[in-house]
């Protein structure tokens, strides 16, 4: 039987400067995103849009969003699999074209470099980020292609 999750967030435009929407250069793009626990984000739109880039605007929330849930799977797995994994940095990019009818992802590259305990542990290493593909939830809820071009190393041991 299928289980059901609900998630509540709170998002709140900060943006008014005195005249709300009067104009479309008459307000900030600035809003806050709340859930109950974490810290607050503050947001905005993308600088092309006449957005803050120092406020994470949602493409960029979108995009962290598939490489956290990439994350998140793929350490799950390792970790079943007997994958010592010691360091992960995931340098992500997202391609949005925008065009008459509105905009839209197009493509997503995860491109994470992991470092694993052993020579051993590579092959699998590399093979898991295909299960962490199909069993991460964000991924299986877009409508564009998400990549993944992952490296992974060996953690280096100290000389004696």
């Amino acid at each position: 039987m299928a289980r059901q999750h609900s998630y509540d967030t709170v998002v709140t435009w900060t943006g008014n400067r005195g005249t709300g929407t009067s104009g479309y250069r008459d307000y900030d793009r600035d809003h806050e995103v709340a859930a109950d626990g974490p810290v607050t984000i503050a947001g905005s739109s993308d600088p092309a849009f006449r957005g803050d880039r120092t406020r994470w605007n949602p493409e960029q929330l979108l995009l962290a969003s598939l490489s956290q849930c990439h994350l998140l799977w793929y350490l799950h797995l390792c970790a079943e699999a007997g994958v010592v994994v010691t360091d992960y940095v995931d340098r992500a990019v997202g391609a949005m074209t925008e065009d008459a009818d509105g905009g839209r992802f197009t493509e997503v590259l995860l491109r994470p470099e992991v470092t694993v305990a052993e020579p051993d542990m590579v092959e699998p290493a590399t093979r898991l980020h295909a299960d962490a593909h199909r069993a991460c939830f964000i991924a299986n809820s877009v409508n564009f292609p998400v990549r993944h071009e992952p490296i992974v190393v060996v953690a280096s041991t100290p000389e004696v």
